[in-house]
């Protein structure tokens, strides 16, 4: 079978190798998926750079790809909740890439039923950023009712992180180009702000929660938002100690992420607020509840582009260098 490899790290070349490898057998309490589409990530990116080293060391060649769907081709012999040709879908655990090949063999805790109404290629949008947007919430402790700022909100998270903080009883507030209101207000986004026209720090006080998706100084500025007391959290930004406990890294990985993320710690502190970063992981019954709320709610998906899975790494490209209004996806040939 094909899969795109990741042969070396590299800061300048993020190209990924296809080769064909063999088919992977499921052991007892995997499925073996036929991948029909997979989605293309930030993380996808930040792997190839070697910028998650410290949090997952990666073997090579590495096989890539986090997120995917696809049809049951095999179970395991101790498989109890699915069956060949269900559609499935999932983040890949961190600690096994994988998504972008032919085929791929995954534990049935990690994975969930598709709901109805998607697509393969919808619904590879789906698990990493809903999975992540899920548990943000869950790292902020959200409370029905209150108000939450995800920033840059309109590309491929917001699309998933807006229905499920509505989902939560949030009233939520958003930035980003002009062309994408109309979209993000479908989705359910109380406030909207311009960010060509408006600063969302001259607008915005005692927010909640945020959701910071855009780091660098854009951080800096989301804690002056924030109420006294509030949590944010953030997909790009630095770990902090308290993250690297949640992982159950090394005492010397929690020293080293306690003196990187020192800064907005201390930052946080000022006002009793709460600085949270999050690597998402994989969790097939999150990814459930997910589903019932997507299948309950026909919550729309967002994609910008479809690529063949030949041209991967120009789908990386678009990740890494475009400004999306959705998610990028890699398809494969029947």
């Amino acid at each position: 079978m094909k899969a795109a490899q990741l042969l070396r790290y590299s800061k300048t070349s993020t190209d990924l190798t296809i080769n064909d490898i063999a088919k992977p057998k499921p052991k007892a309490d995997e499925i073996l998926v036929k991948v029909k589409a997979a989605g293309v990530n930030p993380v996808d990116n930040m792997i190839t750079a070697g910028d998650v080293k410290l949090i997952v060391p990666y073997d090579l060649p590495l096989t890539a790809g986090n997120e995917f769907a696809g049809i049951v081709e095999e179970t395991g012999s101790q498989v109890t909740q699915f069956k060949a040709g269900d559609r499935v879908y999932a983040r890949m655990p961190l600690e096994k890439t994988g998504a972008f090949a032919e085929y791929l063999t995954i534990s049935e805790k990690e994975v969930a039923l598709i709901p109805d109404y998607l697509t393969f290629e919808e619904a590879a949008t789906v698990p990493l950023t809903a999975l992540t947007a899920y548990q943000a919430l869950d790292l902020l402790k959200v409370e029905a009712g209150k108000t939450i700022f995800i920033s840059g909100g309109t590309g491929g998270f917001g699309a998933v992180a807006i229905p499920l903080a509505k989902a939560h009883g949030l009233k939520v507030i958003t930035n980003g180009g002009a062309r994408n209101e109309a979209r993000v207000r479908e989705l359910g986004v109380d406030q909207f702000i311009d960010y060509q026209k408006e600063d969302y720090t001259k607008v915005l006080s005692n927010v909640d929660y945020v959701i910071d998706t855009l780091g660098g100084q854009e951080l800096d500025k989301q804690f002056s938002i924030l109420k006294k007391g509030g949590s944010l959290v953030t997909l790009r930004g630095v770990p902090n100690k308290a993250f690297a406990q949640s992982m159950g890294l090394s005492g010397f990985k929690q020293f080293l992420f306690g003196l990187v993320g020192r800064k907005y710690d201390k930052l946080a502190a000022k006002n009793d607020q709460t600085y949270h970063f999050i690597f998402v992981q994989s969790n097939g019954q999150q990814l459930t509840e997910i589903s019932q709320i997507f299948q309950e709610k026909q919550v729309p998906t967002s994609i910008d582009t479809i690529y063949d899975f030949e041209e991967v790494n120009k789908a990386l490209d678009k990740v890494k260098n475009g400004r999306s209004q959705g998610k990028t996806i890699v398809t494969f040939k029947d």
